[in-house]
Order: C-alpha cells, then sequence, then structure tokens
C-alpha cells in the first residue's frame, strides 16, 4: 500500500472510529449527573486530537468535517451541525495553536481542555447567530465548566491513546 492509499486509509479509520465515539456518546445520560442542557462527553475530541498529532492539518482537517457531516446527517440536524462545525473548527484551530507547546509548557490534558473551552465557545457562537441573540452568551460561564472537567477527562484518554499509538507505526 502507498503512502498516499495508507493516508486515505487512516483518515477513513479515524472518521469512522470518530462517528463510532458520538454513537457511543449519545448512549451515555451526561444529563443526568450534569444537568446542563447540551452538555457532552466530547469523545470524538480524543480523535481530533490524535489527527492533529499524527496526520497532517489538511487530513485532520477533512476527518473533523467528514465526521461532523456524517454525524449531522445520522443523528442530528442542520442546527445541530451548525454548532458541531463551529465549535469543531474553533476547537481545533485552539489545539493546533496550542500543540507545538506539547511537553514544554501545556500537556494533552491541557491542549483537551483549550479545545473543549473553545469547541463551547463556538457552539455559543453558533448559537447566537441561529437565535439572533447576544443573550445565548449568558450560557457561556456553565458550558465552559462542563468543558473544563470534559476537557481534562478527554485529555487523560487522549494522552494514553496518544502514548501507546504513537509505538505503532502507521
Amino acid at each position: 500500500m502507498n503512502g498516499k492509499s495508507k493516508r486515505i486509509a487512516l483518515c477513513g479509520l479515524l472518521t469512522a472510529t470518530a462517528l463510532v465515539l458520538s454513537l457511543v456518546e449519545r448512549m451515555f445520560p451526561v444529563s443526568a449527573v450534569i444537568p446542563i442542557p447540551g452538555v457532552k462527553l466530547g469523545l470524538a475530541n480524543v480523535v481530533t486530537l490524535f489527527a492533529l498529532v499524527r496526520l497532517n492539518r489538511r487530513d485532520a482537517l477533512a476527518v473533523l468535517l467528514v465526521r461532523v457531516t456524517l454525524a449531522s446527517a445520522f443523528m442530528g440536524s442542520i442546527t445541530s451541525f451548525l454548532f458541531a462545525l463551529f465549535g469543531g473548527l474553533l476547537a481545533m484551530l485552539v489545539m493546533l495553536l496550542l500543540l507545538p507547546g506539547r511537553d514544554r509548557w501545556i500537556s494533552f490534558i491541557g491542549i483537551s481542555a483549550a479545545g473543549a473551552a473553545a469547541h463551547n465557545i463556538g457552539q455559543i457562537g453558533a448559537a447566537m447567530m441561529v437565535l439572533r441573540s447576544v443573550y445565548v452568551a449568558a450560557y457561556l460561564p456553565l458550558l465552559l465548566l462542563s468543558g473544563l472537567v470534559m476537557g481534562i477527562s478527554t485529555g487523560i484518554v487522549s494522552r494514553a491513546v496518544i502514548e501507546h499509538l504513537e509505538k505503532i507505526s502507521f
């Protein structure tokens, strides 16, 4: 298998993994534990962070865009697509900017937490656009708090996954 075929196959596997994680995430009633509407575990963020570490930017972006599009088509709506797109793109940008500082001044956990916070900010931006109201921003502190907890959790998982998978040659 040549390099391009391997890259395409890896992008497909990562997209499929992120979709499965999104589906699994819907099965956990996070709202029963954290009574804040819209709070999610952010499991697909593990795949995004892995893609940023192991792939080039264009391929990582492709994985994110295909995942968001397919997840919204299978399990969501246009509104959920916009929320996921805005949140995902902003999270990816923040994590991409922070990755060069990895292990020097920021950890995977910190990168993941910052990505989760950026995702929440992107979602609020989408909500403000959809609802045509700035009052939605009042919800941001609650989302940021839950995003910090979830971002730390997914950061711990990301660190473990990436450390183990870095030993494997793709």
